[in-house]
């Protein structure tokens, strides 16, 4: 039996990169780094839209194209210069990347900030999780299995992001129930104090 991928829609594809390009071709004389304010949050958004489904080769092919626009932009913003020239002044080269679309902006702070455009194919895959058939809410036996899904959901979104911190900032960054320390190398898991199989909520006042 086969199993179904399901991918980015090639006319999503196609409008994606029709958008960029056509951000590109608006901002002739923006600097390198106002154009990457002007496209990082719509590749982002693009992005992480499509993280959930097969995605990786998609948003490598994405940013490919992206650079080949730029690389276009910038010989057209300067015509007599040598390819080794453009390179090093637009494009930079990182310890985990190549050919960094990178520039300058200055804040309200006054201050000078180095921009770097958003690799796509950066963005993390995350998997639906499918929810196992034999599960019960309203079973006793379910409800950790509830819980871990809860905790997957809510790692994944920002509101649930700050939830998290916040009880983690009220428990002094410890487990109530065994006093260890809730670090990035430590798993954790957070419990409803009334499970809700008894009528408890998701509700931060209701977790540990």
């Amino acid at each position: 039996m086969g199993k179904l991928l399901i991918k980015p829609a090639k006319s999503s594809i196609k409008r994606q990169l029709s958008r960029v390009r056509s951000v590109i071709k608006d901002h002739k004389q923006l600097s390198a780094g106002k154009l990457i304010a002007q496209l990082n949050p719509i590749i982002r958004g693009w992005a992480n839209y499509h993280r959930h489904v097969v995605s990786k080769r998609t948003f490598a092919y994405i940013d490919h194209q992206i650079i080949k626009a730029l690389w276009r932009w910038a010989k057209r913003r300067h015509p007599t210069k040598a390819r080794k020239w453009i390179k090093a002044k637009y494009f930079q080269t990182t310890t985990t990347r190549n050919w960094v679309f990178s520039g300058t902006v200055e804040g309200k702070d006054g201050q000078v900030h180095h921009l770097g455009l958003v690799d796509a194919a950066k963005v993390p895959i995350q998997r639906h999780l499918k929810i196992q058939n034999r599960a019960n809410p309203y079973d006793p036996q379910w409800e950790l299995y509830f819980e871990q899904r809860l905790d997957v959901k809510t790692a994944n979104d920002l509101k649930g992001k700050r939830d998290l911190l916040r009880l983690w900032k009220e428990q002094n960054g410890r487990c109530p129930v065994c006093e260890q320390k809730i670090t990035k190398l430590t798993s954790w898991h957070s419990h409803h104090l009334k499970w809700k199989v008894y009528g408890g909520t998701d509700g931060a006042e209701n977790r540990v």
